[in-house]
């Protein structure tokens, strides 16, 4: 397995997408992914679900299992599969189950 580290992040973060709020955090989570950037994860309950649509695509990680999408409906229109969630992440990546990521080049968290 990848070499995996979760981290709980309190400091404030406001999520938006194209002008459009989409929630705020203290309880985010930081994954650290081998090389790869770290990726915050954000719980659902601080997120205005209602902005996000679940679509047909999904992925396998060995390293986390099974991924779904979502895109997010903005005043602008739909960003396509902008969110990601492992649902039913493996055991050794539990804490990330009921949390989202964005992609960063189409959300901001700041």
């Amino acid at each position: 397995m990848a070499y995996i580290t979760i981290t709980p992040q309190d400091r404030l973060l406001t999520i938006s997408a194209g002008g459009t709020a989409l929630g705020e955090t203290h309880r985010a989570l930081e994954l650290q992914e081998g090389s790869y950037p770290p990726m915050l994860y954000i719980p659902r309950e601080d997120v205005t679900m209602d902005k996000l649509v679940k679509t047909d695509r999904q992925t396998t990680c060995p390293h986390k299992g099974l991924c779904s999408y979502y895109s997010i409906k903005t005043a602008n229109g739909l960003l396509e599969n902008a969110v990601w969630s492992y649902e039913n992440p493996i055991p050794e990546v539990a804490a990330i189950a009921g949390h989202l990521a964005f992609y960063p080049d189409k959300v901001t968290l700041a």
